[in-house]
């Protein structure tokens, strides 16, 4: 089956840098280009979730979990599901907690986003639904996800697809200041860090993502209707708590459940990740900047590849969704 799918999907966007040429399934990735969401969004319970998630492809297929990150949604896979399931694999995107569907099961729960927190509604999720390994590919918090699942349980990860690289964090040496260039991409966990950032956050959610995708992301001309099929996730009750807790929690200006200080203490040492990987960078990345990704490679000790994709910026799935998908197909042969 891999061979035949690599036969199908030609090795044109194995190469570093080339996000735009065309594969035997272009015509589907047209036809998904109207701004139509992701439906129909089937509902489970999950450990402290009732995880509202899409899925499409066969049930018998290879499952690929897609997870997205911060400020978007399931969303930016609209164009990659598709790709991949009409090559048989079984698709599965989750909306993260505090997003789209998404709820608590109880009222009382810690409105946490640390990033142990995070992974484990993901383990919990293929708990679930029955799936003891899966595909794990995505970006921004999402590729935080699947790193953490990657190193801490292996046997849950077949392979990955991180966009940006190895982003595990540890608290402590996110302490240490950055060059000033640097830190200015970052100003809004800086703003997060205030009650009047919290505050400008609750009242402008939705001008506030779309300001963020445009700096993440400057040459990716989205409409109106692209923006809006996302920013309907965001009206979730409990996605500014979830985003603030998150980023307050990395500046450690929020305390995290202590239940989870044993993994924390294990992700703070960075632990390294022996699936298959191939990690991608957009060269035109508003807030991280395209790199040959060596500053990390100590911290792959598996089969990886890493390729940059031409005009593409934080959004990578989304803004090229055939070189994601063909990232996931090629890590899958790995």
């Amino acid at each position: 089956m891999n061979t035949q799918r690599r036969n199908l999907l030609t090795g044109a966007l194995a190469a570093v840098g080339l996000a735009a040429a065309e594969l035997p399934f272009a015509s589907l990735a047209r036809a998904a280009d109207l701004p139509q969401p992701l439906a129909p969004i089937r509902q489970i319970r999950a450990g402290e979730l009732d995880v509202g998630y899409y899925e499409a492809g066969p049930a018998d297929g290879k499952p690929v979990l897609l997870l997205h990150g911060w400020p978007y949604d399931i969303h930016s896979f609209a164009e990659v599901a598709p790709l991949l399931a009409a090559q048989g694999y079984r698709v599965i995107v989750p909306h993260l907690r505090g997003h789209g569907s998404t709820r608590f099961l109880s009222d009382a729960a810690f409105r946490n986003g640390q990033q142990a927190a995070v992974a484990l509604d993901i383990i919990a999720l293929m708990d679930a639904l029955k799936i003891p390994k899966a595909i794990l590919a995505g970006y921004d918090w999402g590729a935080r996800t699947a790193n953490i699942i990657a190193a801490l349980w292996p046997e849950r990860c077949k392979a990955m697809v991180s966009v940006n690289g190895y982003l595990i964090n540890n608290r402590e040496r996110n302490k240490l200041p950055l060059s000033p260039k640097a830190e200015h991409g970052w100003w809004y966990q800086f703003y997060f860090a205030t009650e009047r950032g919290q505050a400008g956050y609750q009242a402008n959610r939705r001008e506030f993502a779309n300001l963020i995708w445009k700096a993440n992301s400057p040459q990716w001309n989205f409409d109106q209707a692209t923006f809006d099929r996302s920013a309907a996730s965001f009206d979730n009750p409990d996605y500014i708590a979830i985003v603030i807790h998150n980023y307050r929690w990395r500046l450690s200006v929020a305390d995290g459940d202590p239940k989870y200080d044993a993994l924390e203490r294990k992700l703070a040492a960075s632990p390294a990740i022996g699936v298959p990987t191939i990690t991608l960078d957009g060269d035109s990345d508003g807030v991280a900047p395209a790199t040959d990704g060596k500053a990390y490679a100590a911290r792959f000790t598996g089969k990886r590849t890493h390729r940059v994709i031409k005009g593409v910026g934080h959004n990578l799935p989304q803004e090229a969704p055939q070189a994601f998908a063909q990232a996931v197909i090629d890590v899958d042969a790995y």
